[in-house]
């Protein structure tokens, strides 16, 4: 089952520890209350966050930004996170939440969904491109660390 998460979910605190779990898989050290305050203002403020839960207990989520797209005046929904436990993977989670979050933004009339992942990830692109996503050719994306 996959459902939107809001800080007044009695689920929530369970989707902040996987949040912290996905930080700490890229390197950074674990920080609970940190981080479970950082993803609560964030989605206290429109960032929505889903999470898979085929028991009571979240086992994976996705975040999304709803940015403006100002070109065509409508919205593009930016998949930002996908974390699913690694002992829950392959049973369909992920594919699920990045499903559902299509679905949402279909309903809610995006324009697209866009997500960016690392060059060597193989798994997650090859989700991604099942589920009808493709490379963007002819932009490049840039930085400025501040």
């Amino acid at each position: 089952m996959i459902s939107r998460v809001t800080p007044a979910d009695p689920g929530f605190g369970a989707v902040a520890e996987l949040f912290d779990a996905y930080r700490a898989h890229y390197g950074l050290q674990r920080e609970f209350a940190a981080t479970r305050r950082w993803l609560q203002d964030r989605a206290e403020t429109g960032f929505r966050v889903y999470a898979a839960r085929p028991h009571r207990l979240p086992v994976g989520f996705a975040t999304v930004a709803v940015v403006p797209a100002s070109l065509t005046l409508g919205t593009v929904w930016l998949l930002r996170d996908l974390w699913v436990d690694p002992g829950h993977r392959g049973a369909g989670h992920g594919r699920a939440l990045v499903g559902h979050v299509l679905a949402e933004a279909r309903a809610d009339g995006a324009r697209r969904v866009s997500l960016t992942t690392e060059h060597d990830n193989a798994a997650a692109q090859a989700l991604y491109r099942s589920l009808g996503f493709e490379p963007v050719e002819g932009y490049l994306t840039l930085n400025a660390p501040l």
